[in-house]
């Protein structure tokens, strides 16, 4: 059933002879240091200008109300349209909104309601790319070296997303919120570079339809497959209810009961699953990918169950860090089975309903968590979470097109 590979396999399905799937490596990875960088930025920036949390919360509040809503119209556009230009000049455009943001902080003259104005527009702007860097990873790579492409991609990016969380807080603390997002700006400046320095094989134009009826053929194509669907309703579930347990009842419970530096512990736990995860995927090559990714992602219960009991501080570490470990395997197979077999022409639109049906629920799960905790109590929410997490898994399972779906390399 797993395949692990040899010398001469790896070099004939290595990803990186392709310059365009380097260019596209390089690009993503940047960007996602400085993307990395800009929350902690941002939120200490809302504090220092007099923000309360509710006014942080209105700023993040603006860039994930855009980001959801301009994603579905960014999936038409990514297969209409040539997928390296939306991402370049996605790029080249948020590259201007962060140097607006710096130089408003730098200068003095920034306020709540323009922060939160730009961060609709950095919204918008990673909705616009979003789809489409991922629905263009085919166009870099041959057939057989698509599966350690999306492994590189995804490990490349968490990496980066590590160094960027640690270096933000030191940027703010030395330099300012200004200067850390202007960070940001460089980083969204290099990537543009390199999405104009790729060069991929253009797809045919699809025949003309309306907004709509893109947006209808790409949910007709989300329901063609059972596995499809299945597994993004799954996702529905998962970000409802773990988004609430960590945005919300993680740091509560896990700094009163171990002490304020345990959360930033418990993170880094989770991160590290993350990057372990992604060192798997490169060599780890089950047969039957989404099985064995579902399987896997069964571990991410694991996280708010330890939370949820009385145990020792290291067993909290172990399942943050077997929650990240099991969900970047199951990530890279999922992204690798969307890229497989879904039509070239329509992989922007499917990338588009993924994100959507993943993300959607998550404000749901933020606003709701903290009074039905209340109502039941922390640790017994907790406790409910990784049980429906658990067994909405274990659903998923159950239609044969998850279990039976195979890889094509």
């Amino acid at each position: 059933m797993t395949e692990l590979l040899s010398p001469r396999t790896t070099s004939e399905t290595s990803p990186w002879t392709s310059a365009p799937f380097r260019w596209l490596l390089l690009g993503r990875t940047v960007s996602s240091l400085g993307s990395a960088i800009t929350p902690v930025a941002l939120a200490l920036a809302v504090l220092h200008l007099g923000g309360s949390a509710t006014d942080l919360g209105l700023v993040v509040a603006a860039y994930a109300l855009v980001d959801v809503v301009t994603t579905l119209f960014a999936g038409v556009l990514g297969d209409r349209f040539s997928r390296t230009l939306l991402m370049r000049g996605s790029a080249a455009l948020a590259c201007v909104s962060q140097v607006v943001v710096a130089l408003s902080l730098v200068l003095g003259w920034a306020t709540l309601p323009l922060l939160a104005v730009m961060s609709a527009v950095n919204g918008a702007l990673s909705a616009i790319a979003g789809p489409s860097s991922r629905a263009v990873v085919p166009q870099t790579v041959p057939g057989a070296a698509l599966p350690r492409a999306v492994s590189t991609l995804r490990l490349s990016q968490n990496t980066a997303m590590v160094l960027g969380f640690s270096l933000a807080g030191l940027l703010v603390a030395v330099f300012g919120a200004g200067w850390a997002i202007a960070v940001d700006a460089v980083t969204f400046g290099v990537a543009a570079l390199c999405f104009a320095a790729m060069k991929v094989e253009r797809l045919p134009a699809p025949a003309a339809q309306s907004l709509l009826g893109d947006l209808r053929s790409g949910a007709v194509e989300v329901f063609r497959h059972t596995w499809l669907w299945v597994l993004i309703v799954q996702a529905l579930v998962y970000h409802l209810l773990y988004g609430g347990a960590q945005g919300v009842l993680g740091p509560i419970v896990v700094t009163r009961s171990y002490g304020e530096a345990a959360w930033g512990w418990a993170l880094a736990a989770l991160m590290g699953g993350f990057m372990a995860g992604g060192v798997i995927t490169l060599r780890y090559r089950p047969r039957r990918m989404l099985f064995a990714g579902t399987v896997f992602l069964a571990l991410t219960a694991c996280f708010p169950l330890a939370m949820a009991l009385h145990v020792d501080l290291s067993v909290v570490l172990l399942g943050a860090f077997l929650h990240g470990l099991g969900l970047e395997i199951f990530s890279v197979s999922w992204d690798l089975a969307i890229q497989q077999n879904v039509p070239p022409d329509k992989l922007a639109r499917v990338f588009a309903f993924d994100q959507v049906g993943s993300f959607v629920m998550r404000p749901v799960g933020l606003a709701l968590t903290g009074p039905v905790a209340e109502a039941v109590g922390e640790r017994r929410w907790l406790l409910v979470t990784a049980v429906v997490m658990a067994g909405a898994t274990a659903l998923a399972l159950l239609p044969p097109s998850v279990r039976n779906l195979e890889r094509q390399a």
